[in-house]
């Protein structure tokens, strides 16, 4: 059975590094995945292709016959794919992306803006909603990526990237002062008006738990469906609810929201980037994933 492309291209990346690590990074990737791939590839070849150190790894001789005959193929396929996106989808391409509102806040506005900057003529069409209508979005193939907040429902056809944690905190308006600097068991601020997403959203269902896990009802006074409203509701105290601190950061410093500790953990979140895997995407939405693929490998390298 003969190896597929991405095989050659990953082989192509370490036999021109001969370096796992190098190659990884230049092919966006992980080392362990590379590493997998290029076992595989041995196997299917029936020979070794590399002799592996500490240093990097060597080629044998069947590895450097088969990169002496696989490279220029290789980097003729990579020329004639950088021809197609620049003479089709960096000049009249669509970039279709769907995203919550503490995804597009807390990571995509800033990379889009690099994007936008580099690929001018590229349009960029974001549809903003709660999770579970974005991955369906996804799911059918109306946008090319998602970027959202856990927790979602897992589903086979999709690739997920972790992108950042993401840490909400209950805050509320200036005239609940007297609740912040101490720290009060959840059914001590139970007595408050609740502002939270609405009931079709895993923010909701999330929450809901926090409160059954300490043996109390989850009943929100004011629902919401998108997460940039609630902020303004917060800010002008009609009620309390559990926002991303990342989102909320400036209004606590200039004293327009309170942080109220509650001795509950909260349960931490991710912000993750999904692609669907049985999608074809163009090269503009392809070059976007790039980008944005590295600024998550750089920022977690920090």
């Amino acid at each position: 059975m003969a190896a597929n492309f991405e095989y050659y291209k990953i082989f192509y990346y370490v036999a021109k590094y001969q370096n796992f690590t190098l190659a990884a990074k230049a092919l966006l990737s992980s080392q362990p995945s590379v590493s997998r791939c290029m076992q595989n590839l041995e196997m299917e070849l029936g020979c070794r292709l590399f002799v592996r150190s500490k240093r990097g790894v060597t080629l044998t001789a069947e590895g450097a016959q088969l990169y002496h005959d696989i490279a220029p193929a290789c980097e003729q396929i990579f020329r004639g794919e950088e021809n197609i996106g620049s003479a089709l989808g960096f000049e009249n391409g669509s970039v279709y992306i769907g995203v919550t509102e503490t995804a597009l806040h807390c990571f995509l506005l800033e990379h889009l803006e690099e994007f936008h900057r580099e690929y001018p003529k590229v349009r960029l069409k974001l549809t903003s909603g709660t999770t579970p209508n974005t991955l369906a979005d996804l799911k059918a193939g109306k946008t090319d990526l998602a970027v959202v907040t856990t927790p979602i429902r897992e589903d086979a056809c999709f690739k997920i990237t972790t992108v950042k944690k993401s840490q909400d905190i209950l805050a509320g308006g200036p005239s609940y002062q007297s609740l912040s600097g101490r720290t009060v068991p959840l059914k001590d601020v139970q007595q408050y008006p609740l502002v939270c997403l609405a009931d079709n959203t895993m923010t909701y269902s999330l929450y809901k738990e926090l409160y059954a896990a300490s043996g109390l009802i989850f009943k929100p006074e004011i629902e919401l469906a998108t997460a940039d409203l609630m902020v303004p509701v917060i800010k002008h105290g009609l009620g309390i609810g559990f926002v991303p601190k990342a989102l909320v950061e400036e209004e606590l410093k200039n004293g327009e929201m309170v942080e109220i500790h509650i001795q509950e953990k909260i349960p931490p979140r991710e912000i993750i980037m999904l692609e669907n895997q049985h999608h074809p995407l163009s090269a503009a939405a392809r070059e976007l994933i790039k980008l944005l693929r590295h600024h998550i490998q750089t920022e977690g390298e920090l």
